[in-house]
């Protein structure tokens, strides 16, 4: 017997229905539960063909124990070695040497030293930077601060003029910081990729408070929803996801990548809306079974993206896209709040 597992915090709905999910298939020799971590031993394998992991991120020691879990032979979606690597920042050089476009971004050094560091630990870093210089390359304002490696709109800031990123900069401690030009954005989706063959794009407005955020009513045209599947295609081929976010903000007709580093995106019913949430269980709980069935024990089961694959092979990242038969599709509109 097979078993895909799941792995999580706070949340309740996803997990539990996504477990119910694959075991409503009755897929012979499949089955799923939620993780039981005990005691980690080196190189012990966690006994699951599968494990989908939605909290590594904010805990260490799940992290630590996935990687084991992977490098004795589990399928850990998403792979926890990339994911430990990856950061915002190089996501956006990314987006650019595969053809997606992105807002001119900047990095930041931290505003206060890292723990155990002084002034002397930055004797390669210019100072003063030229701030007039950056944002010159960005276009002027408006523009935002925000995290090279943050997630869930944490330490976001809009700025305007020098006074408010000055403010916003003395906030910031030892976070490492992007400024980034703002998309001033007329449509704004957000776009599930499952597999890295599985698309759902959705009608999103950011400025809405949370649970608000899926109510909105664009009607994108063929054409660009044809451009955002590429894009999310694109994005997650490169960088090895095969469950994440893309969210693009639409300016003139152009849409722009604006986060797409979500390895553990959002599925709650209660903000992603009955309809997504419906999608994401069952594409997941498809995706999840897929991968069990073709699981070699003893053997690597992880998936690597293309940015890995290419560097090692010594060849530049790939700027095409999977073939057109190995995508799916679904568009979701939702209605305008009342």
């Amino acid at each position: 017997m097979k078993k895909i597992g799941i792995i999580f915090g706070k949340e309740r709905t996803f997990p539990q229905a996504f477990v119910e999910r694959v075991n409503s298939k009755k897929v012979k020799g499949i089955t799923a539960e939620f993780v039981e971590v005990g005691e980690v031993m080196v190189n012990k394998p966690s006994g699951y063909a599968v494990i989908i992991d939605r909290i590594s991120q904010d805990v260490p020691f799940y992290r630590a124990y996935l990687k084991n879990a992977a490098a004795t032979g589990t399928a850990v979606i998403n792979n926890p070695f990339w994911w430990s690597a990856d950061e915002k920042f190089f996501n956006n050089v990314l987006a650019e040497q595969v053809g997606v476009p992105v807002p001119k971004t900047v990095l930041l050094p931290s505003k206060e030293h890292p723990d155990d560091t002084s002034s002397e630990s930055f004797s390669n870093l210019k100072f003063p930077l030229e701030w007039e210089e950056m944002l010159g390359y960005l276009g002027g304002f408006p523009a935002f601060m925000k995290p090279h490696a943050g997630g869930g709109w944490k330490s976001v800031y809009k700025v305007n003029n020098w006074a408010e990123v000055f403010n916003a900069y003395n906030e910031t401690g030892q976070l490492v910081m992007m400024l980034q030009k703002a998309v001033e954005f007329d449509s704004y989706f957000r776009c599930y990729c499952i597999g890295r063959k599985y698309v759902r794009i959705m009608n999103y407005e950011p400025r809405n408070p949370h649970h608000l955020r899926y109510v909105a009513n664009y009607n994108p045209s063929k054409e660009l929803l044809a451009t955002m599947e590429d894009y999310v295609l694109r994005l997650c081929n490169a960088l090895g996801y095969d469950f994440n976010t893309v969210e693009f903000g639409v300016q003139d007709g152009v849409p722009y990548a604006i986060d797409f580093c979500n390895p553990a995106p959002d599925a709650e019913v209660n903000s992603v809306g009955k309809e997504n949430f419906e999608w994401v269980v069952e594409t997941s709980a498809n995706y999840a079974i897929e991968q069990a069935l073709a699981h070699k024990d003893g053997q690597p089961n992880l998936t690597w993206g293309t940015f890995i694959k290419n560097a090692a092979q010594g060849l530049l990242p790939a700027a095409g896209r999977p073939a057109k038969s190995a995508v799916k599709i679904a568009v979701s509109k939702s209605k305008k709040a009342k």
